[in-house]
């Protein structure tokens, strides 16, 4: 008679529990990881981290003196992903998922990626979004990139107002411009322009108009009035802000007032866009 195992399982919850209390115990621990900007001591297992996460076998390869250093991932980041690789389950927070998702990608973890995109498009609000569509954009999470986008079309005056829409980088704000379900009008849609721009110049050392030249031909000046747009006009003679021949251009719309004319400029009606009296001579049927 042939001799046939079986395969027979304990509780999954004790093991659960007792890999949990290994997670940053220095008892038994064989490397140390100093992590973050505030340079915090995280304790954990060499054999255990390699064969959970390739990431972790080259980094702690032989010959590899301890402590290690990782000072771009925040500790409260760190010790989630250390969670997940000891336990396969994780705590996450609105306030610290985008650190755990971005420690995620950059380590190769897919399934905690896919857990953590699971829960931003749960705990989506005004106050994450932007910061979520930066990570979408920087790390090309096309689906995440997508949802924000919506979102942001939906809760436009809301998120243009958020520290997170301030601290977006151009190529993130770029698709923001670009889209016609924006609701809000492109005189509003102008300011936080140029609110963003002061910022990031100011942050980054450059030039207003050096900093904002990816994004502002994407403003479509030519749904402005004529009062709008010659204050606009007068605002950037004193802070350079969008090319002078994009203003040149937003004016012809309004003097040749004919549709065949004004089809090559910006003119789209975005969904905000409130009624003016000229929209009537340009190509302003929204879809």
């Amino acid at each position: 008679m042939e001799n046939t195992g079986l395969v027979v399982h304990g509780q999954a919850a004790p093991f659960s529990t007792a890999l949990r209390s290994l997670v940053n115990n220095p008892q038994y621990s064989d490397v140390c990881f100093v992590v973050g900007q505030e340079r915090q001591e995280v304790f954990a297992h060499r054999c255990l981290l390699a064969c959970r996460c390739n990431f972790f076998q080259r980094l702690l390869g032989p010959g590899v003196p301890s402590p290690v250093v990782l000072s771009t991932v925040p500790a409260e980041a760190f010790l989630a992903v250390l969670e997940f690789l000891y336990t396969n389950r994780v705590k996450l927070h609105r306030y610290s998922v985008l650190e755990v998702l971005t420690a995620a990608v950059e380590y190769g973890l897919e399934e905690l990626q896919e857990l953590c995109l699971e829960f931003v498009v749960k705990v989506l609000d005004v106050g994450l979004v932007c910061e979520a569509l930066q990570v979408a954009v920087t790390f090309g999470l096309g689906p995440l990139q997508e949802r924000c986008i919506a979102f942001i079309e939906a809760h436009s005056q809301e998120a243009l107002r958020t520290r997170g829409f301030l601290e977006l980088s151009a190529t993130a704000l770029l698709p923001v411009l670009r889209s016609d379900k924006l609701s809000v009008d492109e005189a509003e849609l102008v300011q936080a322009a140029r609110t963003w721009a002061r910022v990031g110049a100011a942050v980054l050392e450059q030039p207003v108009a050096e900093l904002a030249a990816p994004v502002v031909r994407e403003l479509r000046l030519a749904l402005l009035s004529p009062a709008e747009l010659s204050a606009l006009e007068e605002q950037n003679r004193q802070e350079p802000l969008i090319p002078v021949e994009q203003i040149v251009e937003a004016w012809k719309c309004h003097t040749l007032q004919r549709r065949d004319a004004t089809r090559s400029a910006p003119c789209r009606r975005r969904r905000g866009t409130l009624p003016r009296d000229h929209h009537r001579f340009l190509d302003l049927h929204f879809k």
